[in-house]
């Protein structure tokens, strides 16, 4: 078992536990996905860059990896293989010659 398939029995396990794969449609996934991103981003405001409190910041993020591997599980998509697939689309959109060191959106290069 891979440290994915791992980590997505354990959140499973954990779900099951309390019958909460009732609530867990793709629509309140997502939404859920998306407050836990506003309270991770929440963490940086009115801070400089980098000053977020790293515990608070490693709360937030897990909360927000485990709705997104919530949503894919319940899609049956493969983790790994959509990450690898997304990364071979942006190396395609931002070739390193055209988008090193800047910021621009794929289109403006």
């Amino acid at each position: 078992m891979t440290e994915i398939q791992d980590l997505i029995k354990q959140i499973r396990a954990f779900r099951d536990a309390r019958d909460w794969q009732q609530f867990h449609n793709s629509k309140d996934l997502a939404v859920a996905l998306s407050i836990e991103a506003s309270e991770l981003l929440e963490l940086f405001l009115w801070k400089g860059n980098e000053d977020a409190n790293p515990d608070k910041l490693k709360e937030e993020l897990a909360d927000v990896l485990m709705y997104a591997i919530l949503l894919a599980d319940k899609h049956g998509l493969d983790i790994k293989q959509i990450i690898e697939d997304k990364i071979k689309r942006n190396n395609e959109k931002y070739p390193v010659d055209k988008a090193k060191g800047t910021a621009k959106k794929y289109n403006e290069l």
